[in-house]
């Protein structure tokens, strides 16, 4: 059974560090060195991840990866203030980047820098942007990009079966990838039929439950608020998958345990359509 950071941002990041770094920075002369720690004395952050690079132009400089599964509106003074730590830890200049691995709601607008100013005094932090729906997944195979193999289905292009089993067959071609096939079952969830994902792959809740980004879904509604939260939680799973949601489904959740709303957090991720979902309800 795969462990949680097994399929974490730093361990994605490994297997093909400067592919990566030439990736986010868009800069084919970029070299990765070293995975540095992220931890720092009040912030710890499993998808916060420091690669130490190298170019010819700019010498030794640090690449800081946040890989977000939702845009919060918070990120930008986040970035600010990791940006400002990992310059003080390190003594180098910092190239900071945000993932974002799932598209936020129409009403938010995701920034790409930190602006302010208080009593004359102004503070600005940039950083780039990658939201993974808008990346091409022909791109990803081909190049190819295996930190972003999982990614494949949510990819622009990528929510079809042919690119899910181009995507299966790159990662069982290598067996430092295969073990990331949970997390692209994961991922395809959201987009393709759950028996298809069956039939093409390995398909295991137990190993889904462990992702830290299944786990990041389960703590977007926790962080509101324990059942109301996860009531949100399941929502916003459940319209990403199928749409709307009829009144009557709102009105059943918000009637039911914590432990009963835990237990439909997998529930919402494995069936096919919002009745088969309904169906599942405790009455």
């Amino acid at each position: 059974m795969a462990k949680p950071a097994d399929i974490g941002s730093k361990r994605l990041i490994s297997l093909a560090p400067n592919a990566w770094v030439q990736w986010v920075t868009g800069n084919p002369q970029v070299r990765a060195s070293q995975l540095l720690d992220a931890e720092f004395q009040w912030i710890s952050r499993e998808s916060d991840v420091i690669v130490k690079a190298k170019s010819p132009e700019h010498q030794e400089f640090l690449i800081l990866n946040e890989l977000q599964l939702r845009y919060s509106q918070a990120m930008p003074k986040r970035m600010r203030n990791y940006v400002a730590l990992a310059e003080e830890k390190y003594n180098l200049s910092t190239y900071p980047v945000l993932i974002n691995i799932l598209p936020p709601p129409a009403t938010v607008t995701i920034e790409d820098c930190y602006d302010s100013e208080f009593m004359g005094l102004k503070a600005r932090q940039d950083y780039r942007v990658i939201n993974l729906w808008e990346v091409d997944a022909e791109l990803v195979l081909g190049q190819p990009l295996p930190p972003l193999f999982p990614f494949v289905p949510i990819l622009k292009g990528g929510a079809s079966e042919s690119k899910l089993r181009s995507a299966v067959q790159a990662l069982r071609a290598d067996q430092t990838l295969n073990q990331l096939e949970p997390l692209l079952a994961f991922f395809a969830s959201f987009v393709l039929e759950i028996p298809l994902i069956q039939q093409i792959m390995r398909w295991d809740m137990t190993v889904l439950r462990e992702s830290p980004w299944y786990q990041e879904i389960l703590q977007e509604g926790v962080a509101q608020g324990i059942e109301q939260g996860i009531e949100k939680s399941l929502e916003r799973i459940l319209k990403l998958r199928f749409g709307e949601i009829p009144s009557e489904i709102y009105v059943r959740l918000q009637a039911l345990s914590l432990e009963q709303l835990e237990e439909l957090m997998a529930t919402a991720l494995t069936v096919n359509s919002l009745d088969e979902f309904s169906q599942q309800l405790p009455n």
